[in-house]
């Protein structure tokens, strides 16, 4: 354990903590962490997730400025939003298909331990960071799994209070979910259901109807 990992630790917390509550200082916290990050995992051969941190920075501003747009129903801040089951299916069946892929070619070409896992938490975390900076309720559920799965890559690899932070997150992650559908609920969209494909269809063609008739 090292005072880089402290640090990187400290931040990441914050950073979870403060996207709970939604607020866009969240982004700055993840960019800090991400940085110290990327280079505590590659001197413990974690190269999946070594490059993975240079996504969440890149993410972290993306999502920064994400957050900051206005949508119909919300003209100050991106509003929380869900994915139907279909959707899901297919995120997942893309993660693992991915995870299989770039683990294979790990584990035969490259020095690197762990090579599906590492890979399985890097492609459901490339995938839900994205969930994220869209507002996606669902985005603490897929947390739940890759958290548990990372915090025992840590774990193996001595990175122990990294390890703690992710059982922390487990936690954080089911209030992060309980917070998010209770302000969901509370932005008038009715109860949570798999309505938002349709809500998002409607708006689409909504905005279709307007150009089309206000062309010349």
């Amino acid at each position: 354990m090292s005072w880089w990992e402290v640090a990187a630790v400290l931040l990441g917390l914050a950073y979870l903590v403060l996207a709970m509550f939604e607020r866009i200082s969240c982004w700055y916290a993840a960019f800090i962490s991400t940085a110290i990050y990327t280079f505590l995992f590659w001197d413990v051969n974690l190269l999946m997730d070594s490059v993975l941190q240079i996504y969440y920075m890149a993410m972290a501003v993306y999502g920064w400025w994400q957050w900051q747009q206005p949508t119909d129903n919300n003209k100050t801040n991106l509003a929380i939003s869900r994915w139907c089951w279909k959707t899901h299916c297919a995120v997942i069946g893309l993660i693992i298909g991915l995870s299989l892929g770039s683990g294979y070619l790990l584990d035969q070409h490259t020095q690197a331990e762990w090579a599906y896992l590492d890979s399985f938490t890097t492609w459901g975390a490339v995938i839900t960071t994205y969930m994220v900076t869209q507002k996606v309720l669902e985005n603490w559920l897929y947390w739940l799994v890759i958290d548990a799965v990372a915090a025992y890559l840590y774990f193996d690899k001595a990175l122990y209070l990294t390890a703690l932070l992710f059982c922390l997150y487990l936690v954080i992650v089911i209030f992060g979910y309980l917070q998010w559908r209770k302000l969901y609920r509370q932005q008038g969209r009715g109860s949570v259901t798999d309505q938002d494909d349709t809500y998002l269809s409607s708006q689409t063609s909504t905005k279709l109807h307007r150009a089309v008739r206000d062309m010349p």
